[in-house]
């Protein structure tokens, strides 16, 4: 006789809200990136509470579960987000000078470094991750491009890819909801 217990996790899959809100975000502010809607404080309060505390929350549930490439993800994007803000919201608030382009080109430029070894990560998960981080990783080089750069029409085309790559992280995230259902 064992005296061993196993405990079930029977805990929430948090992948689908970190996706969701990594997408969602994403769309969101890359519409504006595409010339379509203004950079408001709406997309400022998208990134602050959906983009930043959504996914931090996913990150701390995915390192729970001990799934350490989703906590890092979730992590990293949810802070990502929150510094995003700051960059723009700080010197605005005149607690600190604001970043001219080429330092804003290499914070997007390390984002870019961090996402292709992310994206090199999803081999071993699936595609739609592959899908998400691979033009995740061409969204963060071509607005490194175009902050060091200043190409107006490379922004708008990472605008626009930036649509793609946040409508598949949406997919990849409401995949999982809808699939959970089914089981």
């Amino acid at each position: 006789m064992s005296d061993i217990t196993t405990i079930k996790d029977t805990t929430a899959n948090p992948a689908p809200l970190g996706l969701l809100a990594f997408g969602m975000t994403t769309v969101l502010l890359n519409i504006a990136n595409a010339g379509l809607i203004p950079l408001t404080s709406m997309i400022l309060a998208m990134g602050i509470f959906y983009g930043g505390l959504a996914q931090v929350i996913a990150g701390i549930m995915e390192w729970k579960k001990g799934n350490t490439f989703g906590c890092v993800a979730f992590l990293s994007y949810g802070m990502f987000w929150l510094a995003f803000v700051g960059l723009l919201v700080l010197p605005k608030m005149g607690l600190a000078a604001g970043p001219d382009a080429a330092t804003v080109g290499y914070f997007l430029l390390l984002w870019g470094i961090f996402s292709l070894v992310m994206f090199i990560g999803t081999f071993k998960i699936n595609l739609h991750l592959q899908i998400v981080f691979g033009t995740l990783t061409v969204l963060f080089f071509l607005l490194t491009a175009h902050e060091f750069t200043g190409v107006a029409a490379i922004g708008t085309i990472a605008g626009w890819e930036g649509i793609i790559c946040g409508a598949t992280a949406i997919y990849a995230g409401f995949s999982q909801v809808l699939g959970e259902l089914n089981k």
